[in-house]
């Protein structure tokens, strides 16, 4: 089979973000452009400020992607963009890119869930193995998704409210952590201790559930503050982590024991956390039989390369889109 090469698109939030990449695994070269540093005023993603700040760089990070990846337009089979989830406008500054560039090119068009491109990262570790159990841990989702092959996901378990990305951001602004909040409240629970009164959660195997876990630790800082008493930070961080992402553990535990998955994934922003990566490593020892994945930091967060790597397998399935595809801000799997 002929090699297929892709250029992929990814703004769904705050990262403008352009990749080649070859067979789906293979990163030819990837450009990305953050926008932290205008966003850290706010404490949070400011929407209108992303879309502007989209349209200022995406055509320059293209034309930097394609120079570092030594190809040209010709050797390139289609071009794929994130369609959804994610904020209107950034997606729609991603939207209309890749559009130009397939009516300009005359190249197949391919329209990403920004979700499948979380699990489909792993790709650059490991080929997936089917039946594959995919955690997806991020700012807008927290779900347990099983997989019979590469386009085949299948919701299993959600969260009923918050996910737990938003959590640690909602944590994060408590504690007056520069956004973005997750990476702080990791590095701070390596020197706590888990010591702080936590909820007590009553929830089905099915379910995750993150506005309680918000609510506590609001109100524990807040009456805290109240009486003049002075929280650790770090004791805070770590008990917020031990209850979060205790819940996921325990949760995807009970999946991998119900469905018997090849392989175990977890994906999305989260994923980076050090903490539940020791945890996901620790609890697997019971399951030596079932390959455990989890991407480099690389790619934790978003970035155009997992784009790429899912459209691989939509090229494969000749799951092309017409120019009139509209980008679809609350996409699920």
């Amino acid at each position: 089979m002929n090699d297929v090469i892709l250029c992929a698109i990814e703004t769904s939030c705050d990262e403008t973000s352009v990749a080649f990449v070859r067979n789906g695994n293979e990163l030819l070269s990837q450009v990305t452009q953050s926008q932290i540093s205008a966003h850290q005023t706010y404490k949070g993603v400011m929407p209108e400020l992303a879309s502007r700040l989209h349209i200022q760089v995406i055509s320059s990070v293209i034309q930097e992607a394609l120079q570092q990846s030594k190809l040209t337009w010709n050797d390139v089979d289609a071009i794929a963009f994130t369609v959804g989830p994610g904020l209107v406008g950034s997606l729609h500054i991603g939207a209309l890119a890749a559009k130009s560039l397939s009516y300009a090119l005359d190249k197949p068009l391919i329209a990403v869930n920004h979700l499948a491109g979380h699990i489909h990262a792993n790709a650059f570790v490991a080929p997936l193995e089917y039946p594959c159990l995919a955690l997806v841990v991020s700012g807008g989702h927290t779900e347990l998704v099983m997989m019979q092959g590469p386009l085949d996901f299948q919701i299993i378990a959600q969260t009923q409210d918050d996910a737990i990305g938003e959590a640690f951001d909602k944590v994060g602004r408590l504690l007056n952590l520069e956004y973005p909040a997750g990476p702080h409240i990791d590095k701070l629970a390596q020197s706590g201790q888990s010591n702080l009164p936590l909820p007590h959660l009553k929830l089905e195997a099915n379910t995750f559930s993150y506005s309680g876990i918000k609510s506590h630790f609001n109100n524990l800082i807040y009456h805290a503050n109240q009486r003049s008493e002075k929280l650790d930070i770090n004791d805070v961080c770590a008990s917020f982590q031990n209850i979060a992402i205790g819940q996921l553990i325990n949760r995807l535990e009970h999946a991998i024991i119900q469905y018997q998955p090849k392989q175990v994934i977890v994906a999305g922003g989260v994923s980076a956390n050090t903490y539940l990566r020791s945890e996901c490593a620790k609890m697997m020892q019971q399951f030596p039989h079932i390959k455990l994945s989890v991407p480099p930091i690389a790619y934790c967060t978003d970035n155009a390369a997992m784009i790429g790597a899912a459209a691989y397998h939509m090229a494969l399935a000749q799951q092309f889109s017409d120019l009139d595809v509209k980008v679809n801000p609350g996409l699920g799997l």
